[in-house]
This record gives C-alpha cells, structure tokens and sequence, in this order.
C-alpha cells in the first residue's frame, strides 16, 4: 500500500554495527520536525532496533480491514513505524527464519501495511546484499523510489564491505542520494573537542571515487546516544551539535531533490 507514499528512501549500510538505523531513525524524526508527514519501516528483520530506538517497545501492532495499522509516535501522527520488533514478545527473542518466509514478511511490510498518505517513507534494511535487498527491489518496481542513503564507518573494513553495496546499487539500478559517514571522531561532552579514535575521511574519499554525493559526516557524541530510547530527535533536542548540522543537511539534500 504505497500508492499514497510520495517518496521513498532506503537506508543501506555494507556491514552491521556502523549506526545505520540511528541514522534512519533519527533522519526520520528530522523529517518529522521539519513539518513533513513520515514512515519508518524497519525491515532488519533479525535485529530490529528501531522499536527501542523510538522507545516503542511496549506498543502493538493492530490490523483493520485496509491491512496492518502502524505504530504513531505521537497523537499528531508525523510519524508511523512498523517494524517485526512490535511482532516479538520481548527484544530477546531471535527470528530464526529461512530466506522464504523472510522474503515473505518484507512483502507483507510492503504491501499490506496501511501508511495512509506519507511525504516519505524511510526504510531500514539490514546489512548486507542479500535475499532481503533482492525481495525491496522487486517489491518498489511498480512504484518510485528516490534512492539510497549509505551508511558507513571510517575503518578501512567497513569502507571495503560499502564498496560493496555501492556496486549492488548500480547493478540493480538504485540512485544513491550520498554516503554518510558515521563514528567519525568522539566528542567530548566536556569540552565538545572532537578525537579521531579510529580515522577520518575514509567516507568522503570513497564518495569521490564511486561519484556520489558526501551527505556529512557524524561524530561520536554521547548526547546522542543518550537519546536512544526516548523518541526524542537530535534536531529538537541538540540543535547546536555537529549532528544536527549534518541531518539537517540530508534533510535539504532529500527535499529539495524531490521538488
């Protein structure tokens, strides 16, 4: 049910571990701050963070007779998640699934999730370029998807596994909106003086060689971190720190490739 969804964006990274759906969720409460009307669906199926992230955890997924309802994070309703998460009795229960019945449950995120009319559509995949990508791909055929946000680390490994998913997006035909690259230094809360604790640039570099845009790069911050499971978006709550700056310009970045 995306016929009323006018742009989708997918969120990739090469590898897990790199930040990628504070990434999502917290472009997706930028988004929401920003007066636009969004969706965030979280289709890691076997490590759904999205629901703690958005301190959701406690809240059901209902269905009507149009299809399943997302959860709102607000009675404003800016912003619908849906995510298997809301499908598990608690965070500790692993989805031990084959390929099939995975490729099954994304279709059915896909298409039998009523998100009403949304300005975008955020969508967190898991790592990797796997069955689920594939089963994305086939699923948004019918209908337009603006592009992909990469995420990666600095370190030379997770660039290598992003050159990766940079290749699977040429070879399936998905624009890439730009690279971000996160964990890039650590603020300190004291002095707000940022450390390279493993290296910098690896992001930028790699955005020039495969010629795709260097959306921002992301520190390490614990003021950040800190709002992990309170629902609470960075933009709002920070709005002088490093963070800030680099979603808000995704935000531009996304609204006015859209126009």
């Amino acid at each position: 049910m995306l016929d009323k969804v006018k742009h989708i964006i997918l969120v990739l990274s090469g590898k897990g571990g790199v930040g990628k759906s504070t990434v999502s969720t917290q472009l997706a409460l930028a988004l929401a701050e920003a007066d636009h009307k969004v969706g965030l669906l979280d289709i890691d199926l076997c490590g759904p963070s999205v629901p703690y992230l958005l301190g959701l955890e406690d809240q059901d997924v209902h269905q009507c007779d149009d299809g399943w309802v997302p959860v709102y994070t607000s009675a404003e309703k800016k912003l619908a998640v849906m995510s298997i998460g809301f499908l598990l009795k608690n965070r500790s229960d692993a989805v031990i699934w084959r390929g099939p019945k995975k490729t099954a449950m994304i279709k059915q995120f896909l298409e039998d999730v009523n998100w009403d009319e949304l300005d975008y559509l955020i969508i967190d995949t898991p790592p990797g370029t796997s069955d689920e990508h594939i089963t994305v791909m086939e699923c948004l055929k019918t209908v337009n998807t603006d592009g992909a946000i990469i995420v990666t680390t600095p370190q030379e490994m997770a660039l290598e596994d992003v050159r990766k998913e940079v290749m699977f997006c040429k070879k399936t035909g998905i624009h890439i909106l730009g690279i971000v690259e996160n964990m890039s230094g650590f603020v300190c809360p004291n002095c707000s003086e940022c450390t390279n604790i493993f290296s910098s640039g690896g992001g930028h570099s790699l955005a020039e060689l495969a010629k795709v845009p260097h959306l921002g790069t992301l520190p390490i911050d614990p003021r950040v971190g800190e709002l992990a499971g309170t629902g609470k978006s960075c933009v709002k709550e920070l709005p002088n720190c490093t963070t800030t700056e680099v979603l808000q310009k995704i935000v531009r970045t996304i609204t006015v490739g859209a126009e």
